[in-house]
């Protein structure tokens, strides 16, 4: 038996984690495109022994402050699958995506705890280890793909786990984002999917989900028609009324508009006409596509 010894890094290590936004319409748990806006988490081992997390931004006061952050729990199960585990962690939090808005706030969290773990203990794995390892935390991998691969990515599942190729994304796409102040939960959306589909409506997806790969790399004129989705927005409609609406509105204007992961965020894909006015409590952000996937640097232990 061979036994590996891992020496953890001093200092500490800095990752840029993208927001993301999944689905693009037709491509369910498949298709994912990474967004320029980041949390920042730095992460080193501490030597007292505890593990401590701050948060500001973004869920500041409400995530928790031990091993059971997400982003611990990512590095937790990280090291153990590198066969080592360091009895104390430090992080230090920043966090810019919005939380359960269908924006990839859990996605990041996520990649941020692969990535560290990974860069602390001397960079043992491969970014297609990552993208395995995320994928199994995170259950299915269309939101790990793009925030550690950047740019539009297709991801699939097979027996040795979750995989991702990424794609360049045409240069004039840049993503709005309509961001309600209303939470949702990824869990209540799917529980309003039906166990069976029509075959029709599957064939539909394919051939909308095959189009998109196209409009989004090399024919953006085609993000209408390419962006169009029988499986999943429809179902989930009853249960996000004012994300349904919005999304009827922007498409009733010409724009390539979908609901952004399980939602209740809106993505346009298409420029959205000057003037129009989303109402209510949305809030809209338009965002250049994230390149490279998540960024790791070294970093500094505040204080």
């Amino acid at each position: 038996m061979t036994i590996v010894t891992i020496s953890f890094a001093p200092g500490a290590y800095t990752v840029h984690a993208p927001a993301t936004s999944a689905n693009l319409g037709p491509g369910f748990d498949a298709l994912g495109l990474a967004l320029d806006l980041c949390d920042e988490v730095t992460a080193w081992v501490a030597e007292d022994g505890k593990t401590t997390v701050e948060v500001t931004g973004e869920g500041a006061g409400e995530l928790p402050g031990d091993e059971t952050h997400l982003v611990v729990r990512a590095m937790r199960e990280t090291f153990a699958e590198l066969g080592a585990q360091p009895v104390g962690l430090g992080l230090s939090c920043y966090n810019r995506i919005p939380q359960a808005r269908g924006m990839g706030s859990s996605s990041a969290a996520i990649t941020a705890g692969v990535t560290l773990a990974n860069a602390l203990a001397g960079g043992r794995l491969t970014r297609a280890d990552e993208v395995r390892i995320a994928g199994r935390i995170e259950g299915h991998p269309d939101n790990i793909a793009p925030c550690l691969l950047g740019g539009f990515t297709i991801a699939w599942t097979e027996a040795g786990g979750a995989r991702a190729v990424a794609l360049p994304v045409a240069a004039e796409i840049r993503p709005t984002v309509f961001v309600p102040a209303v939470r949702g939960l990824t869990a209540h959306a799917r529980a309003a999917l039906p166990t069976t589909v029509p075959h029709a409506d599957a064939a539909f997806n394919a051939g909308r989900a095959a189009l998109l790969t196209h409009a989004l790399t090399s024919a953006p004129s085609l993000l209408f028609p390419a962006t169009e989705d029988r499986l999943h927005q429809g179902y989930r409609a009853s249960g996000m009324p004012e994300t349904a609406t919005l999304v009827a509105q922007l498409r009733e204007a010409g724009v390539a508009a979908v609901v952004s992961g399980a939602g209740p965020s809106v993505l346009a894909l298409s420029p959205v006409p000057s003037g129009f006015e989303a109402g209510g409590s949305w809030l809209a952000h338009t965002l250049a596509v994230f390149a490279g996937g998540a960024r790791v640097s070294a970093g500094r232990i505040p204080g």
